[in-house]
């Protein structure tokens, strides 16, 4: 099966680092309306697939293609078979799908950090959990109850996907170091993300994406998500980075100038932040707050709104700029209540600075 290389969607490409490592980069089409990069890496004598896509559709077909457009870019025939390592940057499934699909093929010897490690090796279980605090938090977020269900039925549809599957290392046992590969953890977008710095150029998943905010969801759901979590990585990866000279995303084009991406990530939470503080001088549910900032949306979009926005409002609150009006609400209910969020008219809290 060829990859298309329409402009319009993603490509093969390649790329050589600094160190002489070859880099080849494999678009799968990972979900309906949603398509990624894994990157193959041949290191010394080591062959490294970085990230999996989902295992759903074509994605493995694709996987498959660019196993067979590597060969011919690299002039010599590289295999599944011949896999020494798979590095999963972090536990969304459209990264780390595909290892069921692998993992009859290849004794590849299997990474991911040890935050997101029972994602892959506890599956189920990680889903029961997840499932079950997204259910108060819907209800929390004033999500009305004949749109409840049908969020949860796409949040179950897609986690149907997968199962469990076994990993032999993690990263920080690894001293955060395999070979000429560095990670660096980046908790915030996902719980055990890392980074992945090899001679000059950074495989970055969804930490940083080139054209849009990589998504964020609050920390009532997961811990070492949120985005107080996600800033303070930024701020890491930018002091660790180093000199790089690329930076290749789980999504959308190569970032030639990291500082200059970082700071335009910064500037739109900080942006989107001001609009939700404007917004809540008046009491408002986080569902309001979502469609105040992303208007209607459909499918899936609709669980990401709502995450996004309690993202910036947990963030908010947890710093003071933000109170619960109905304080009284929670306090005479034992299950999860609609809680709504109103600005703080407090001198103190407008000397916070927002990021």
């Amino acid at each position: 099966m060829e990859i298309p290389s329409s402009k319009t969607l993603y490509t093969f490409q390649t790329f050589e680092t600094n160190g002489g490592a070859r880099i080849f980069r494999i678009p799968m089409k990972v979900f309906p309306d949603l398509w990624a990069y894994a990157y193959l890496v041949l290191v010394d004598g080591s062959i490294v697939l970085i990230d999996t896509g989902s295992g759903f559709g074509d994605s493995n077909a694709h996987i498959e293609a660019g196993f067979e457009q590597a060969s011919r870019a690299a002039g010599r025939t590289i295999r599944i078979e011949d896999l020494t390592h798979i590095l999963i940057t972090h536990g969304h499934i459209d990264h780390f799908g595909g290892l069921i699909f692998l993992r009859e093929r290849t004794n590849a010897s299997i990474g991911i950090h040890e935050l997101d490690l029972g994602i892959l090796t506890s599956y189920e279980e990680r889903v029961a959990i997840a499932e079950n605090r997204l259910k108060a938090y819907l209800v929390e977020a004033g999500v009305p109850e004949d749109k409840r269900e049908g969020i949860l039925d796409m949040y179950r549809l897609n986690k149907m996907l997968s199962h469990s599957v076994r990993v032999d290392f993690t990263y920080e046992a690894k001293g955060m170091r395999l070979g000429s590969f560095d990670m660096l953890h980046v908790a915030g977008h996902c719980a055990g993300h890392v980074v992945i710095r090899l001679h000059n150029i950074l495989f970055s998943g969804d930490h940083v994406l080139g054209r849009i905010t990589p998504h964020q969801s609050p920390e009532r759901l997961t811990l070492y998500t949120g985005l107080g979590h996600y800033l303070d990585s930024l701020a890491l990866l930018e002091k660790w980075a180093g000199d790089l000279s690329l930076t290749l995303a789980g999504h959308d084009d190569p970032i030639p100038n990291l500082p200059a991406r970082l700071a335009g990530i910064r500037q739109a939470h900080a942006d989107r932040l001001k609009l939700i503080l404007e917004f809540l001088t008046e009491p408002h549910t986080i569902a309001e707050v979502s469609e105040e900032l992303f208007g209607s949306v459909n499918g899936y979009d609709t669980l990401l709104a709502i995450e996004e926005a309690g993202a910036h409002v947990e963030y908010l609150h947890q710093r003071g700029w933000l109170c619960i009006v109905n304080v009284d609400e929670l306090e005479s209910n034992d299950g999860p209540v609609v809680t709504r969020y109103r600005c703080i008219n407090d001198p103190f809290a407008k000397e916070v600075k927002l990021i």
